[in-house]
């Protein structure tokens, strides 16, 4: 009987040490209870109007149409913009504060349609799905092509967490359409299509050439869509990050893989130029990782592609570790 107690004690213990060495690290303004709010003044011929952009920073405002850098030490961008193409000045925002239950913020990520309509000068309609990463937007934007070379994704991580921790929300409108709409031509509704909310987390190991162009091996993965609205908020949701190589395991999904050389993440390189990030293989599972891209999205897959109305909550962002 002495001894049945005391190997019940040993493991008892064993138990109480595995969960005790593991540890949660929240990641800087993850709770997004501050935000900061900017004022743009759009152009006159689509209007005049102000134009409200929120940000994940140090609670301040900011007026006047002014290219945003990321402040207080915030890793998080988003994508709402301050735009000027051709000389006109259009501002977009489709990532918002929101209350919860009990008086406390999240972040709303909505896919919005955007308008710019002036007679006879201008008549887009710009599908955004909102986002945010950690990085940097680089403004003012002054194009619609290649949206991807407006993120500057180049932000140093060397740790290796077990998951990634967040709450969360989806809505998906019932029967609602998928369609894409880049400001030029039509509208297309792309039939058989679904989309779907995104989070991801993408450990890389990188380096430069003579000729700063930047290259990666993925060392680290955590990637899930959510493609179903929830009944609620789901809490302290726990994203596995798989190291090395995982094509052909259990838990692989053909979105998990390598980024493509089509539609590649930026960075900004030693001599001060953004350039593609080229990811060219997997690298060894006990690698060290020198950089992180981490997104929220409302939307996955191709620009000015999604479903109007889907909306991703997100709350309380932090990293697992052993």
């Amino acid at each position: 009987m002495k001894k049945k107690v005391v190997l019940l004690a040993a493991l008892m213990l064993a138990a109480t040490s595995g969960v005790s060495a593991e540890t949660k690290e929240k990641v800087p303004y993850g709770d997004f209870e501050q935000w900061i709010t900017r004022t743009i003044k759009e152009s006159a011929v689509i209007g005049g109007k102000s134009k409200t952009l929120y940000e994940i920073g140090p609670t301040q405002t900011i007026t006047g149409n002014k290219a945003y850098t990321n402040l207080g030490g915030s890793p998080w961008a988003t994508s709402n913009v301050y735009a000027k193409v051709a000389g006109v000045v259009k501002g977009s925002n489709a990532v918002f504060p929101e209350q919860r239950s009990g008086g406390n913020k999240c972040v709303k990520m909505s896919t919005i349609m955007e308008k710019v309509k002036a007679l006879g000068v201008i008549n887009m309609d710009v599908l955004v799905s909102g986002s945010i990463y950690w990085g940097a937007m680089v403004e003012p934007v002054s194009s619609t092509k290649n949206p991807y070379s407006k993120l500057d994704m180049n932000v140093k991580f060397t740790k290796r967490p077990k998951y990634l921790c967040f709450d969360y929300k989806v809505t998906v409108p019932a029967n609602a359409q998928m369609i894409y709409s880049s400001g030029f031509g039509k509208k297309k509704v792309l039939k058989g299509k679904q989309n779907a909310c995104e989070a991801f987390v993408l450990l890389q190991r990188r380096w430069e050439d003579a000729d700063g162009n930047i290259y990666a091996k993925r060392v680290g993965t955590g990637r899930e869509r959510y493609t179903k609205s929830t009944s609620g908020w789901v809490n302290g949701h726990r994203m596995r990050i798989y190291y090395g190589n995982i094509v052909g395991q259990p838990y692989y999904k053909d979105y998990m893989n390598l980024i493509s050389s089509d539609r590649p993440y930026y960075a900004r390189n030693s001599k001060g130029k953004l350039v593609p990030v080229q990811e060219v293989g997997w690298d060894s599972p006990l690698a060290t990782p020198t950089h992180i891209i981490m997104m929220f999205s409302a939307g996955c897959g191709t620009a000015y592609e999604g479903t109007i109305g889907q909306t991703f909550y997100v709350d309380n962002v932090s990293f697992i570790y052993d």
